[in-house]
C-alpha cells in the first residue's frame, strides 16, 4: 500500500515513510492511495475477536508487510495491556437507543492512548531496526500530549518536546503532561493558544535546518496518518458489539480537530455501516457552521469547559476535502491556502454529498453543565464535558438517525474537575495510579508565542 498527499506534491510514501514524517513535504497530509474495503462476510467475521486482535485485523493491509505479522501483533498486544478495563472499549447504555463508547481506559485516561501506545511501540521498532534516532514534536490542546509523552518516553532514540497552550489546559491534564520524568521529556507552555502552537508545529516541520544533520522531526499529533490508523478500530470495535453488519449505528463525536471523527468516515468507506457521524462542537464551531450552513470561516476562539475542542483550525479536515473535492489536489491546496483569509463555501452538490453523511451541533459551556449533572442523576453516570457535548449533539440530530447513536465518550471525568464541580457535582476523584498527580514535581518552560524561540530550544536541548 502506498500513501499519497492530499496536495499531490510528492510521490507516493511507503507506510514506515509516512509513520516517520507525519506532515507531507509540500505541506499536506497523508492519506491511502486506495482504501482497502471490508465484506459484510469479514466484517460477520469479526464479531467474536477480542479487541487487540480485531485491531491487527483492520491494520495489517494498512502496514503492507513491512512489519512482519507477528511483531505487529507483538505491538498492539502490549498496546492495549495496559488498559483497566478487559474491554478495552466498554459500551454503557443510556437510553433506547443511546449508548457510551468508554474511551478513557488507558493509562492517561483519554482516547489518545487507543493511537499513541500504539504509535510509541511503532517508533521504537522502526528505529531500533534502522539505528535511528528522531525529535518527536507535538501540539496538544490537552489529552494528546500526555498520551504522547507515556507512549514515546521510554524509548532512548527519541527526545520529545510538547507545545500546549499556557493556562488553557486543565491542573490534570498539565500535571500529567510537566510531570513525566526522562531526560528526553521537553513540555513547553506556549503564551498562545492551540491553534498558535498547531502553527508553530506545522512551521517546524516545513524548515528542519534547526536540527543536527542525523535527526529529523516526527509527528504526533493526528496528522500522522497511524493516529488516525488505530483510532478506526474502536469504530468497528462498538459497532460490532450492538450488531453490526445486521444492524447500522451513528456516532457522535466530541472534535476539535476532526481527526477522530475522520476515522469514523474512512471505517465507514471501508464498509462498515455507519448511518449518520455527528460533529458534535462546543462554542468554537467552524465545524458546525461548514456543515449545517456552507460557512468555512475563522472566528474568535473561546475558552470553554472542553478546552480540547478550544481549536478553531481542525488540520484534519484536510484529508476529508480531498475526498469531497473529488480527490483534486489542487482544489485542496487552493482551499487551504485562503481558509485563513476569509469565509469559504462549497458548491451546493459538495454540500449536499457532506449532508448525507454528517449532522453537527454546537453545545455551549451551560447546555454542557446541564448535560453533566443530568446524566449523573437520571443515569448514574459521570461524564468528562467534550462527552456531555457528545451526548446533547448526538441528541440534537436524533431525528436524522434512524439507528442508536454511540456517543464517544472520549475522557475521563476526573480530568475536568472544574467543570464537573460547575455542574453542581461533588469534585471526581482520580483513579488510584494517579492519586499522587499533583505531588509530583512539575517541568515545564513558558516561551512567547514565536516559532523562533520553540525552535532555538530544541536547537540548544537537541
Amino acid at each position: 500500500m502506498k500513501y499519497i498527499s492530499t496536495r499531490g506534491g510528492c510521490s507516493p510514501q511507503n507506510f514506515e515513510q509516512v509513520l516517520l514524517t507525519g506532515l507531507a513535504p509540500d505541506g499536506g497530509l497523508f492519506i491511502p492511495e486506495t482504501l482497502p474495503t471490508v465484506s459484510v462476510e469479514q466484517i460477520r467475521a469479526m464479531g467474536s475477536l477480542s479487541y487487540a486482535d480485531l485491531a491487527l485485523d483492520l491494520v495489517t493491509p494498512f502496514v503492507d508487510g513491512e512489519i512482519p505479522t507477528s511483531d505487529l501483533k507483538t505491538i498492539i498486544d502490549q498496546s492495549y495491556e495496559a488498559f483497566d478495563h478487559p474491554e478495552v472499549a466498554p459500551i454503557t447504555q443510556l437510553s433506547e437507543r443511546e449508548y457510551l463508547l468508554e474511551l478513557y481506559h488507558g493509562p492517561t485516561l483519554a482516547f489518545k492512548d487507543f493511537a499513541l501506545q500504539v504509535l510509541g511501540r511503532l517508533l521504537d521498532y522502526v528505529l531500533e531496526r534502522n539505528d535511528q534516532r528522531v525529535v518527536i514534536l507535538g501540539a496538544t490542546s490537552g489529552d494528546t500530549g500526555s498520551a504522547a509523552l507515556e507512549g514515546c518516553r521510554h524509548s532512548e532514540r527519541v527526545e520529545i518536546y510538547i507545545l500546549h497552550p499556557y493556562q488553557r489546559v486543565s491542573d490534570v491534564q498539565r500535571k500529567q503532561m510537566t510531570t513525566v520524568p526522562g531526560k528526553n521529556v521537553f513540555n513547553l507552555a506556549i503564551e498562545g493558544n492551540f491553534d498558535d502552537c498547531q502553527r508553530i508545529v506545522k512551521a517546524a516541520f516545513a524548515d528542519q535546518s534547526f536540527l543536527p544533520n542525523d535527526k529529523s522531526l516526527v509527528a504526533v499529533n493526528s496528522i500522522n496518518w497511524a493516529r488516525i490508523l488505530m483510532q478506526i478500530v474502536y469504530y468497528f470495535y462498538s459497532a460490532l458489539k450492538l450488531g453490526a453488519p445486521d444492524k447500522r449505528v451513528s456516532f457522535s463525536v466530541p472534535t476539535g480537530n476532526f481527526g477522530d471523527i475522520y476515522a469514523g468516515y474512512l471505517a465507514k468507506c471501508m464498509g462498515l455501516p455507519i448511518d449518520r457521524l455527528i460533529v458534535a462542537t462546543n462554542k468554537n464551531d467552524i465545524l458546525h457552521r461548514f456543515i449545517s450552513a456552507n460557512e468555512y470561516a475563522k472566528s474568535e476562539l473561546t475558552k470553554t469547559f472542553s478546552p480540547s475542542m478550544d481549536i478553531l483550525v481542525s488540520s484534519n479536515f484536510e484529508r476529508y476535502l480531498y475526498d469531497l473535492f473529488a480527490k483534486d489536489p489542487r482544489a485542496v491546496s487552493e482551499f487551504m491556502q485562503h481558509s485563513g483569509e476569509k469565509p469559504l463555501s462549497v458548491t451546493s452538490e459538495q454540500w449536499a454529498q457532506m449532508n448525507e453523511c454528517f449532522d453537527s451541533s454546537s453545545v455551549d459551556d451551560n447546555t454542557t453543565c446541564q448535560v453533566i449533572n443530568e446524566l449523573f442523576n437520571k443515569n448514574s453516570v459521570l461524564v468528562d464535558p467534550h462527552t456531555a457535548v457528545g451526548v446533547k449533539s448526538g441528541r440534537d440530530c436524533f431525528e436524522n438517525s434512524r439507528s442508536p447513536i454511540v456517543t464517544l465518550a472520549t475522557a475521563h471525568p476526573a480530568k475536568f474537575s472544574e467543570a464537573i464541580q460547575a455542574a453542581g457535582l461533588n469534585k471526581p476523584k482520580l483513579p488510584e495510579h494517579l492519586k499522587d498527580l499533583f505531588s509530583r514535581e512539575e517541568r515545564y518552560t513558558i516561551l512567547h508565542n514565536d516559532l523562533l524561540a520553540v525552535t532555538d530550544f530544541i536547537r540548544k536541548h537537541s
